[in-house]
């Protein structure tokens, strides 16, 4: 009965950490004492913040699930299987080799699957809130499983947006911002490599308080696939006014398979479940 509960916990928790949007860790930016970047300086280092782009279409690994809500915790095991401009899909295994859940993002709708109760919800972003009003979608979702930056509602940024970015610089990082009217975008970088190692979002709410999304890059080892370096371990913590969740991702044997479907059938021995129903049940844990 525990376990059941505990990955209806890890179902609910993993579509609102990576859909609403914002960060904790907004006191690391604030700490340092920047220096703005002449225009010339800042192109040269956005050049180098995209050298580490990942040339490849596929990324897939192993993965260790730590979430915690509350007092809660619960580890899983699962796996992670992204086709750039596609599709990125998690999935959750109970007991190391039964499938618990599955959360499916492609550029055109959300799938979350419930394994144990062959419960679904299948959506456009549009009509789920908290995506919408974020102003977050698959491009942006992308980004930060990629390790990369991103601005709402582009698909790929160009020379032209990369511009758009201000740059500010202490003596080991640099800060890479991005402002509209609701979202503050902060990405921490390495001066030294231009790499991402944090993702800082927050989202402006003057009624109900603001959320945040902190995103955080580590253990970064060398994906063969690409001759490039990727972070191994990224924890995820979402803040908002009445709750704050944690999920820990340890990706292991990196690997660029090709051969799997990309697009999950549900079977119809599955009912679908409306996305008010899915956020009752996350706001009563």
């Amino acid at each position: 009965m525990k376990t059941s509960y505990f990955l209806k916990m890890a179902v609910m928790a993993l579509p609102l950490i990576i859909a609403l949007s914002c960060g904790t860790k907004k006191k690391a930016v604030e700490d340092l004492q920047p220096a703005v970047l002449t225009n010339t300086e800042q192109a040269k280092y956005m050049e180098k913040v995209s050298g580490n782009f990942q040339s490849t279409k596929f990324i897939t690994s192993k993965v260790k699930f730590s979430v915690e809500v509350g007092e809660q915790d619960i580890s899983l095991t699962g796996n992670l299987r992204m086709k750039r401009d596609d599709v990125i899909r998690l999935q959750l295994m109970a007991f190391g080799f039964v499938e618990a859940a599955r959360l499916e993002f492609t550029k055109d709708y959300v799938l979350i699957m419930d394994r144990i109760n062959k419960q679904y919800l299948k959506a456009p972003y549009a009509h789920i809130d908290f995506l919408r009003n974020s102003g977050l979608n698959f491009n942006s979702l992308q980004a930060l499983f990629w390790n990369e930056l991103f601005q709402p509602n582009r698909t790929n940024l160009t020379a032209e947006d990369m511009q758009k970015y201000n740059v500010n610089t202490d003596k080991n990082d640099v800060i890479v911002s991005y402002e509209d009217e609701k979202l503050d975008y902060s990405w921490l970088t390495s001066k030294k490599t231009g790499a991402i190692q944090m993702a800082n979002i927050v989202y402006k709410d003057r009624l109900n308080g603001n959320t945040q999304l902190n995103w955080d890059y580590k253990n970064f080892k060398l994906f063969e696939a690409t001759n490039k370096l990727f972070p191994n371990d990224m924890t995820v913590q979402l803040t908002t006014p009445k709750k704050s969740i944690k999920l820990d991702i340890k990706l292991n044997y990196i690997k660029q398979e090709t051969d799997w479907e990309t697009r999950t059938e549900v079977s119809s021995k599955y009912s679908e479940v409306k996305i008010d129903e899915i956020l009752q049940r996350f706001m009563a844990l």
